[in-house]
């Protein structure tokens, strides 16, 4: 009895530590939005301080932050529409006709680090005068949300049973009607994970639209380090552009919490 109590308060300990590792720097970065330079760095500021919204009006006013904001909405939205209209299909192809080197070769993509092919990227676009444009960073995104929509439909494919295409084929479909009529609708949680998912990571994607974009086609990510210059850093702005940043995906994340986690749990539980 004794130990099965030390058991329940260890795992409450537990999960009460990391959930505060892990949102301390979240609110810290609040915190530090709502403040002045001087009162950052002001250690007795801590939690008693007058809180100013002079950092936000910086950040969406001065800064143009909302350009930015409509530049990383139009990425995200293009990649992860053109990676669902030619994942989806790849994916049901490659789990229903077993082609496992094609599986092999999305696999590779999905391990292989984007950072090496930035250099061999940004050689060939910068020829094909798109370095700068939107084309380049809609591309550069797609190399990491495609291969991540074909391994999850994959999977929910493969726990999709076969016979409900079948009975539709007798009954008069096409395979092609069967799949459109039939495992499109039921493979719903499933497309709306990997959109998420997708478009969660061409969101916060840094690396690639720093390289890749230009001054009218910049992201919120990369936009951030505007406020870090040569000689100081505006602290205030800098949190409230990093606020702007995470605060709209991780309330897309918490509502579509359920969503992605029975598409993800789908595939490993049918059939």
């Amino acid at each position: 009895m004794r130990s099965g109590t030390a058991y329940k308060v260890f795992r409450v300990g537990a999960l009460v530590l990391v959930v505060l590792a892990l949102l301390m720097p979240l609110i810290w970065m609040v915190a530090a939005s709502l403040k002045t330079n001087v009162d950052i760095y002001d250690t007795s500021k801590a939690l008693l301080f007058s809180p100013t919204v002079e950092n936000y009006k910086t950040v969406l006013d001065q800064a143009n932050y909302v350009t930015f904001i409509i530049n990383s909405l139009w990425v995200a939205f293009a990649s992860t529409v053109l990676s669902l209209l030619l994942g989806v299909p790849a994916a049901y192809s490659m789990s229903r006709f077993t082609m496992r080197r094609s599986a092999l070769v999305v696999l590779m993509a999905r391990v292989i680090p984007g950072v090496s092919l930035l250099v061999p990227w940004f050689y060939v676009f910068s020829n094909l005068r798109l370095v700068g444009g939107f084309t380049v960073l809609v591309l550069s995104h797609m190399f990491v949300s495609l291969p991540l929509v074909v391994y999850i439909m994959m999977g929910y494919f493969d726990g999709m049973p076969l016979e409900l295409e079948e009975s539709g084929q007798i009954d008069g479909l096409t395979p092609i009607g069967a799949f459109r009529r039939i495992t499109l609708p039921l493979s719903t949680p499933g497309i709306a994970t990997a959109g998420i998912l997708a478009f969660i990571f061409s969101w916060n994607n840094f690396m690639f639209a720093l390289v890749l974009s230009g001054a009218k086609t910049k992201t919120l990510p990369v936009a951030i380090f505007d406020f870090v210059g040569y000689a100081a850093i505006d602290w205030g702005g800098l949190m409230a552009a990093a606020t702007v940043v995470t605060v709209p995906i991780m309330i897309l994340a918490l509502l579509a919490q359920k969503y992605v986690v029975s598409g993800l749990t789908a595939g490993a539980t049918k059939g």
